[in-house]
């Protein structure tokens, strides 16, 4: 299997980003003495004659809509090519496991996926039918009878590698260039980013989080200079700004602050972003002065609610004072905070969206807010933390394997109508482009139409309000507005 693409990796979607879980695995490949061959179907399409000739097909599957593109592309090569290994892998595999293996897979792989998959593809070479056990790795084998043995029950997710790496440096050069990915917008100009991980897994245990049910709080360094060697590579390649995509880039601050002070050190005019909790705000805040002097633009921060009631829910570990607290030390420090939101979940309140709304709009954070955040509802893969949560059983529904995840309702029905009108306003805001103080009146009218019912009874027949709303344009472009720095395509899971 060292001829030149007959192992294939596939990426469907990461976050906009030229692919990390492609080109972190591409490294152990090589070094290894393999020749794969990379697909990402984000920028590329599905090339059917790199599918054909492959014999292993790895589908990389780090987060939900990875998942929902990921298993079309395995049916599709199973279809064109019947022989060939499909294996899924990344954060999503092992939480999906069980669905997974009673479709397109012949096996998953979770955790830390770079070993086990290498490990996978030396068995196959190695012409075992059926491959010897492999720590991590659930595998879709037939017995003497050819039933099917090691799919697990669907409701479940199964054991990910959690051993320690010996990482290689990332492999790039096949992947598409920067130039194909979304881009900083800054200051009136567009720079090309690469995406870099300091660390993986996280430490905390948020129950609405897909990382806990894989990680069980445990998280994993990435070596200082496997990180710098790939910080080079992709300055070479036309970078100008770097986003790290850990799941929480101060989980180990040490480590992680020594990083960005070396990236720093060598390359004065790059800009990066991070992502950390709120509670790491406030307890790292003597951070972010030199944060802002090393060259950190903008913070992603999970604030989730401003509801203590849903906060605590999801054990989140922030209140809403917690949530003002952060805004003021990244607003002091010069660093814009860009939350991501959680919008819909069983236990907001229409109240509480409004309230959400309310706190965008009075902390002047409509223009750092994406508005595919006004949309984000609660999922439930399995092995979700928050399937133990008793007061969701009433709601919960049976698991939706298209979708890869439980079913649930609202129990008040105008929460349920709110979202779908939401999503619509903001899919077909993204489409036109339009400004996004005008999509947040727009999502400021249906709640008002929500509280009287009316967004039920206005809907013409066959269409929505969303985006027929008459909004007014009068205050959405005053003359001292100032675009904080964003990236051109949404970060969502």
């Amino acid at each position: 299997m060292k001829n030149p693409g007959e192992v294939l990796l596939i990426s469907c979607y990461e976050m906009g980003h030229q692919p990390l879980a492609l080109a972190s695995p591409l490294g152990f490949l090589e070094a290894a003495g393999y020749k794969p061959s990379a697909l990402d179907i984000a920028v590329e399409g599905f090339d059917e004659e790199r599918a054909r000739s492959a014999r292993f097909v790895g589908i990389s599957v780090p987060m939900h809509t990875a998942m929902r593109l990921g298993i079309l592309v395995g049916e599709r090569v199973r279809a064109i090519n019947p022989g060939a290994h499909i294996c899924y892998y990344g954060l999503y595999a092992s939480l999906n496991a069980g669905t997974l293996l009673g479709k397109s897979a012949d096996s998953v792989i979770g955790g830390e996926f770079e070993g086990p998959l290498l490990e996978l593809v030396e068995a196959i070479e190695r012409g075992t039918k059926t491959p010897v056990p492999i720590d991590g790795v659930t595998g879709r084998a037939t017995n003497e009878t050819g039933e099917l043995t090691g799919i697990i029950e669907r409701r479940a997710s199964t054991l990910p590698s959690l051993r320690r790496l010996a990482f290689q440096p990332p492999a790039r050069s096949s992947l598409p260039p920067l130039q194909s990915y979304a881009k900083l917008d800054w200051k009136g100009e567009l720079r090309l980013v690469g995406s870099v991980e300091t660390s993986r897994g996280c430490l905390h245990l948020c129950r609405h989080c897909p990382i806990p049910p894989v990680y069980g709080g445990r998280f994993f360094i990435v070596p200082k200079q496997i990180v710098l060697e790939d910080v080079r590579a992709l300055v070479e390649a036309g970078a100008r700004h770097i986003s790290f995509t850990d799941a929480d880039f101060l989980n180990g601050p040490g480590h992680s602050m020594a990083v960005a002070r070396a990236i720093q050190g060598n390359y004065p005019d790059l800009t990066f972003d991070i992502t950390t909790k709120v509670e790491h705000i406030l307890r790292h805040r003597k951070l972010f002065p030199e944060l802002a002097r090393l060259g950190c633009l903008f913070v992603i921060s999970a604030i989730e609610s401003t509801s203590d009631e849903v906060l605590s829910h999801l054990d989140k570990g922030h209140t809403r004072a917690d949530i003002a607290a952060a805004l003021g030390i990244c607003q002091g420090a010069g660093i814009t905070l860009r939350p991501s939101l959680l919008s819909f979940t069983p236990w907001t309140t229409l109240a509480d969206y409004a309230d959400m709304l309310d706190f965008i709009d009075r902390h002047d954070l409509i223009d750092q807010v994406d508005p595919v955040y006004y949309a984000i509802r609660l999922l439930l893969p399995p092995g979700s933390l928050l399937l133990a949560d008793p007061t969701l059983a009433p709601l919960l529904g049976p698991l939706d394997e298209a979708a890869f995840s439980f079913a649930w309702k609202h129990p008040d029905p105008r929460m349920d109508r709110l979202h779908r009108e939401v999503s619509r306003a903001v899919e077909r805001a993204a489409a036109s482009g339009e400004d996004p103080r005008i999509t947040f009146q727009r999502v400021r009218l249906l709640v008002h139409l929500a509280h009287g019912e009316g967004i039920e009874k206005g809907i013409p027949a066959g269409g929505s309000i969303g985006s027929d709303l008459a909004v007014s344009p009068a205050p959405v472009h005053p003359a001292s507005r100032r675009r904080p720095p964003r990236m051109t395509e949404s970060w969502f899971c």
